[in-house]
Parts: structure tokens; sequence; C-alpha cells
């Protein structure tokens, strides 16, 4: 029965890959729709995208092993995507297509007048070694539920899950991510929803929940206590990882596809709240696994989502319910891949190997850089044995760091120099790269976002200002 479902959904991504293959005729409609998509088909793509097996799986695990303190994490995402809505979203779009481009990397070239090329070169180095990573977190979560559903081995899950990834991908691209954007992110927070709805009589109701959690003392509550530790705890849940939002190219692409940018308020209304329902009920899934499973315990806390779902519902309805997270995990990952390939062919192709390349031979090179990306990824997922929290953390925070400043800076400020921005994104990639093993000599934690960020933002600024003068003298 399992199979079957597993079948039944997959049917339906490839029937909507294949009416939206025609549409790809040129490497601007792979890479990003030829800019024609509407208000609610972007902000679901953008939302959906967002959310992989993150939210079924990581999430709800650190919520079911830690407490409500994380509820934290959630008001960060929330705040700041609708920040990052608010404030980059409209200038991005209009400022890509004011410089004609499709990419991130050639935003920043153009942007700063960038002739050397190091801008556009560094970009994509950064996006393959944080992508990477980040598409090898999707295939740890496939892995982990094929594993869980069918009982093969993780190996066989993964190798599974990329199978399933690479031909889909291969057939479509922008256009086709966002109608199974569309499709997958109903899809989810339906999903999400109806899990906690169903499992909350069965612990007992509000009172069967409060019982639990007062019962496992480990859990902290919101506010753990009243001291300058716990405000800056629960300060850095909030920005640790609502700043990446600024920094993410899969999510701010969704963002450069929109037809109509004076429906951007439309698209941000509705995906906000699609977020903050998809979030509360993640929230209430781990929650509830405290209650549901305060007898047996959990072997892995990242199961706390699949368990609750195969103990209330038939074979068939909890492998199609369980859809969902392999249909989040795919809409995350193929945005990512799709943002690498286009990295691949537009930004290092098309301008190093062979700049007067055809429509339909970069067409061809990005779907191959699909293929390389994908392999590559592969082989960091059958290799680790890290969380599918702690992947998607090192990745998120690598991103933001690296790329959130400069976006900001790109959009609103006008004194910003060639050497501003190249300094920033390295400084931003090295620390992310390499906090985690200094904070290890820091007394208290701080997330690696946090410095990151900051450290590129001040390297721009600084920066600038030094070599402000000279960009100028040498314009005349």
């Amino acid at each position: 029965m399992q199979f079957l479902a597993l079948f039944f959904y997959l049917s339906i991504l490839v029937f909507i890959g294949f009416k939206s293959h025609l549409k790809h005729q040129t490497s601007t409609d792979f890479i990003l729709g030829s800019r024609k998509m509407n208000f609610w088909l972007t902000a679901l793509a953008a939302h959906a995208s967002d959310m992989s097996s993150w939210i079924f799986m990581a999430y709800p695990a650190v919520i079911f092993s830690t407490g409500l303190i994380n509820i934290w994490v959630a008001v960060g995402l929330t705040f700041f995507m609708f920040l990052n809505w608010h404030y980059v979203a409209p200038k991005l779009r209009k400022m890509t297509e004011h410089y004609n481009s499709l990419t991130l990397p050639s935003f920043f070239e153009s942007r700063f007048q960038d002739t050397s090329g190091f801008l556009r070169i560094s970009t994509v180095i950064i996006s393959l070694v944080y992508y990477t990573v980040y598409i090898s977190a999707g295939l740890v979560g496939l892995g982990i539920l094929i594993e869980t559903l069918f009982g093969v081995p993780y190996l066989f899950g993964v190798s599974i899950g990329i199978l399933i990834i690479i031909p889909y991908l291969f057939i479509g691209g922008y256009v086709t991510l966002a109608w199974t954007d569309l499709f997958q992110g109903i899809f989810l927070i339906c999903a999400i929803v109806i899990v906690p709805l169903v499992a909350l009589p069965k612990i007992g109701g509000i009172k069967g929940l409060q019982v639990a959690l007062n019962a496992k003392k480990s859990l902290e509550g919101i506010f753990p206590g009243l001291s300058f530790l716990t405000a800056f705890k629960i300060l850095s849940l909030i920005t640790s990882w609502g700043l990446g939002y600024f920094g993410m190219p899969h999510i701010l692409t969704k963002f450069m596809g929109i037809k109509n940018v004076e429906e951007m308020p439309k698209s941000k209304w509705f995906g906000i709240s699609w977020q903050i329902i998809s979030l509360t009920a993640a929230t209430f899934v781990g929650l509830i696994g405290v209650a549901f499973f305060a007898k047996t315990g959990l072997a892995d806390d990242q199961l706390v989502f699949i368990n609750i779902v195969t103990s209330l519902f038939t074979p068939f309805t909890a492998a199609f319910i369980l859809c969902a997270i392999l249909g989040a995990t795919i809409t995350c990952m193929d945005s990512q891949i799709l943002v690498l390939a286009s990295n691949l062919t537009e930004d290092l192709y098309k301008k190093v190997v062979k700049k007067d390349a055809s429509s339909r031979e970069l067409l061809f090179i990005s779907r191959l850089s699909v293929l390389a990306v994908a392999v590559i990824a592969y082989i960091l997922a059958i290799s680790t044995s890290s969380s599918i929290f702690s992947i998607v953390s090192y990745a998120w925070f690598g991103l933001g760091a690296s790329f959130g400043p400069l976006v900001i800076f790109s959009l609103y400020a006008k004194q910003v120099t060639r050497l501003g921005a190249f300094s920033g994104i390295i400084s931003g990639a090295l620390v992310a790269g390499f906090w985690p093993l200094l904070n290890n000599f820091i007394p208290v934690d701080i997330p690696t976002l946090i410095p990151g960020f900051f450290i590129s933002s001040f390297t721009i600024w600084s920066i600038s200002i030094m070599t402000r003068k000279k960009q100028v003298e040498n314009k005349r």
C-alpha cells in the first residue's frame, strides 16, 4: 500500500513536470520563467521552496527534545521573512530586471560594475559549497523517510531519493518548480495541520498535553527564567535563523520571477499567512510527540512526525501523508539545484568557457549541471552521520552570512565599492565556515549567523569607505 501511495503522488508530480516541459525553450525560461509568475504562484513558490524536510523532521525534533524555547526560531523566521518580502523583494525584482540579471552573481557583478570577474566567481564558488551541503541534508531526510516507510537500508533510501530528484528537475525548470510548489505548498500545509488535529484528542486534548509537558522536567518553556542570559538566548534564536532569509538565492530568485511587482504585497500576505499556519502546526507536532511517546520514547527525535502518522493512520493514508515530506524536500532541493545550475551555466560557462553559446546549448549545460550537483550531494549524504538540523543550519548560516549583507547593501547603499562587496562575501563565508570551531572556546554559545552577518556587513562598509576614492579616480 505504501508503494501505491508513493506511485500516486509521484504521478501527480510527473504530470505537472510534463505539462510545463514545453515552456522551457531557452535558458531564460529554465532559470527564471521569463518573469511571468503571478502573485499567488510566487508566494507559494517562495515559501514551499524554503520549508524542506526541516519543517517535518528537524524543527519538530528540537521542540520535542528541548521544549517551547525553540518556538523563537519560528518567530524569527516569520518576522524576517516579512521584512524580506517588504524591503528586499520589490527592489530586487526591479533592479535585477534593470540590469538584465538572471542570477545573484550576475546582479552583483552588474550592480558593482566588476569587470574582473572575481565577485561573480567567488559568489558561484561559495554557493556551490554551501548549497551542496544543503542539498545533502535533503537527501538525508529522504533516506530516513524511505528507510522508515519501506524498511530498506539508509543507503538504498538515499539512492531512491536521488533517482526521484534528478529526472524530475531534468525535464523541468523554473516554471515547473513554481507549479509543483503550488501543489506541494497546499499539500504540505494540509498534512502538517491535519496530523496534530487528529493526534491531539488521542492524548487527552490540551489538558492531556499540558500534563505531559509538565511531567517532562527537561523541557524549557517560552520564557525559561528572567535573566540576561535568557534574553540573549531568545534574541539569538530569533536572529540566528531569521537573518538568513536575506541571503538565500533559492528564495530570492522567486521574488525575481514575479510578473507584476505591484502585486508583491499580495504575495507577501499570502505567503506569510501560509508560513504562520505551517510553523504553528509543526510546533504542535513536536509538543504532541512529548505526550504521544511519553512511555515508549523515540530512538530518533527526527522521527516524531513520521511515527505519529504511522501510529494514527492506515498504511496507505500514512504513506500518502508522509509524501508531504517527500514533496517538501523535492521542492526545496530542486530550487537549490536550479540555482546552482543557473550559476554554473550563466555565470561560469557563458562568461568564461563560451561567451557566444546559444540558448539551446546553455539549456543543455543547465541540465548537465543539475546532474553534477546532485551526484556530489549524494556522496555527502551517504557519508554523513550528522542530523538534518545541524546540516541545514550549517548551510543556512553560511549562505545567510555570505550573501545577506551584500543583498541589503546592493539595494539600499550607493557608496559600496567592488572591493567592499567582494570582501564582504569572503569574510561572511569564512566566518560561517569556521565559527563552529571557534565557538568551542567561547563561554556563551553564539550562533554562527550572528557574527558572520555583522562581520560581513562591517567589512563591506569599512572597505568601501577606504576604497571609494580610488574607485572614483579609476573611473576617470
